[in-house]
């Protein structure tokens, strides 16, 4: 028997016309539907009149669904895998079944669409020659502050997912560590109360503690450093490497 194909669809961030003709197409076709929540994806799929097979899907189920999810697509079965909103696997789940279907031979399809990385991005404006992901940073502790530092270093565009109760806390962060740095601000796009700030850390940082909290979907665009805050990395990267080398060299002697 022929195996059926999974189809990653990405569905609307806020406005339901954003869905892809094709995206309707795919979904009205297939037997299965995968689904972070069952609820949000019945109440989609009915306003488009389709009325589908529904099995949960997300990051604390993901082992047992996989080997269900294999089985009925090894059956003929073809599915679709969703999200609440956006494009699967993108800071959402879906990687670990993806990786499963390619190790048992079954087709995997993209259905493109959108994605609130790529929204914020194409409006920032800021470099998007070369860019960083990062997803959602650590709550906090070490690693979270490490991470900062990281992407406040890098010469290149970051981009981060950041929660409406941690934004202010990584603002501040950012404004302290690099006051003048370029920050973009993309909250709640396509939808009702969509929102874009965009200046220096500082006067960001200021906003937002001003407001109190800044609700719903934010993604964060970060400029990356300026080459002369990089040449003093550069530099004392090259101290440390000399310093190496010279140490090495008296030891061979």
């Amino acid at each position: 028997m022929t195996t059926g194909t999974l189809y990653v669809v990405a569905l609307p961030i806020g406005q339901i016309e954003d869905l892809s003709p094709r995206a309707k197409d795919v979904l009205g076709s297939v037997e299965l539907v995968l689904a972070e929540d069952t609820r949000r994806a019945g109440m989609l799929l009915g306003s488009l009149g389709i009325k589908k097979r529904l099995i949960s899907y997300h990051d604390h189920n993901e082992a047992g669904r996989a080997e269900q999810v294999i089985r009925e697509l090894s059956n003929g079965i073809n599915a679709a895998v969703i999200t609440d909103a956006g494009t699967p696997c993108i800071s959402d789940p879906g990687y670990r079944i993806i990786k499963i279907c390619h190790e048992h031979n079954i087709p995997v399809r993209p259905v493109p669409g959108p994605s609130a990385l790529v929204a914020a991005l194409c409006v920032a404006g800021l470099p998007t020659d070369r860019f960083v992901f990062e997803g959602f940073l650590p709550p906090k502790g070490a690693k979270r502050s490490k991470r900062i530092d990281e992407i406040l270093e890098r010469p290149m565009t970051s981009v981060i997912y950041e929660s409406t109760h941690r934004i202010e806390k990584l603002l501040t962060e950012m404004a302290e560590k690099a006051p003048e740095r370029l920050v973009f601000i993309g909250r709640e796009m396509t939808k009702t109360y969509e929102e874009f700030l965009r200046g220096a850390a500082a006067e960001i940082a200021k906003e937002a503690q001003k407001r109190g909290e800044l609700k719903g979907e934010i993604v964060v665009v970060v400029e990356g450093a300026a080459k002369k805050e990089n040449k003093k990395v550069n530099k004392y990267a090259r101290s440390n490497q000399d310093s190496q080398e010279e140490e090495q060299g008296s030891d061979e002697e």
